[in-house]
């Protein structure tokens, strides 16, 4: 197993949201590794195609279900040694309509999660998938995992931090141990929002024109899936080995982009060479939405100091990503 001698007994492992974008890249690691795999996904904004090459696999598992449900969350956490946690609604403009789909699809479903932990089961191993929102607007770039104060200024955000102050106070008070990654803009094939998915589908519509919300500066790390799933391989084999209650990485790019750069390469790789960018001028000083953070860069020193690099810079990852998305949107 790639996690070495010290992670057998760790073989049993659920990944909720597993059907997802990114919860699919790590199944697919995690079944190529020989572990068991279980995934609990309502398919809201999951899709079975993520992960139907597993589906008859006598190591795997698949239970279509909502975590909203404390009973389903029992039922899927039973057996297992690890719960990988992305549940969650990845859509971040979506508070502005309701709010309320933030804190049932974010903090619930991670507070039922680490009570059917609690209550009657083996896993007392949680690794979440939390945000770079958490941050809010910091004065600092790069941003240290250990900034401060974290004031969030969209809801999403909000759910995260909320999902981290629960799971660190379950691991301190109940004894669940847990990994917290706090993820800069992913991007790759199997993504179906955020920006590079949305330029796309406009383009499709208005090959002539392309609408870019706010005023085409915001600048953000963009990380590619697989450099992600090897960061997060390698601090979960860390992790483990070191037997801490609670430890928190950055994980993202070493550098940014910003959106104009970011609607000039999706204009590239789709052939369109005069396209005629159209900004919105955004709100708030040219974000995109209300609760668009303007500007994110994040220290990634904790986990390059356990040997890892990012393979692609954010512009690289944009491209990539681009090319991945073309040949199936």
């Amino acid at each position: 197993m790639f996690l070495g001698c010290e992670m057998k007994q760790l073989s049993r492992v659920l990944v909720t949201g597993g059907a997802g974008f990114i919860g699919s890249y790590l199944v697919d690691r995690l079944m190529d590794a020989g572990y068991f795999v279980r995934v609990v996904d309502n398919l809201s904004s999951g899709d079975l195609a993520n992960i139907k090459r597993w589906l008859n696999d006598h190591h795997f598992d698949f239970v279509q279900g909502d975590l909203k449900d404390l009973a389903v969350a029992e039922k899927v956490v039973k057996d297992v040694d690890v719960v990988f946690h992305l549940a969650a609604n990845p859509e971040v403009r979506v508070a502005e309509i309701d709010p309320s789909v933030h804190f049932n699809e974010n903090l619930l479903t991670t507070f039922n999660v680490l009570e059917a932990m609690r209550k009657d089961s083996a896993a007392k191993l949680i690794v979440f998938f939390s945000s770079s929102t958490v941050y809010g607007e910091p004065a600092e770039f790069p941003t240290e995992e250990d900034y401060g104060p974290l004031l969030p200024i969209s809801v999403y955000g909000a759910s995260k931090l909320g999902c981290e102050s629960l799971i660190s106070a379950y691991s301190h008070t109940f004894g669940i141990r847990g990994l917290i990654f706090r993820l800069a803009n992913i991007v790759g094939g199997r993504s179906r929002h955020g920006v590079v998915v949305d330029f796309i589908r406009k383009l499709k519509k208005n090959p002539q024109e392309l609408e870019v919300l706010g005023d085409g500066e915001q600048s953000k790390s963009y990380l590619h899936v697989e450099d992600l799933i090897e960061a997060v391989f390698l601090a979960f084999k860390h992790f483990v080995a070191t037997r801490k209650t609670l430890e928190i990485y950055n994980l993202g790019s070493l550098d940014r982009i910003d959106v104009k750069s970011i609607a000039e390469i999706v204009a590239e790789e789709t052939g369109l060479r005069n396209l005629k960018l159209k900004f919105t001028g955004g709100v708030d000083g040219g974000r995109g939405w209300k609760g668009d953070v303007k500007s994110m860069l994040l220290s990634v020193n904790k986990l390059q100091s356990l040997g890892w690099k990012p393979t692609l810079n954010s512009k690289e990852a944009i491209r990539e990503s681009c090319r991945e998305l073309l040949q199936c949107l």
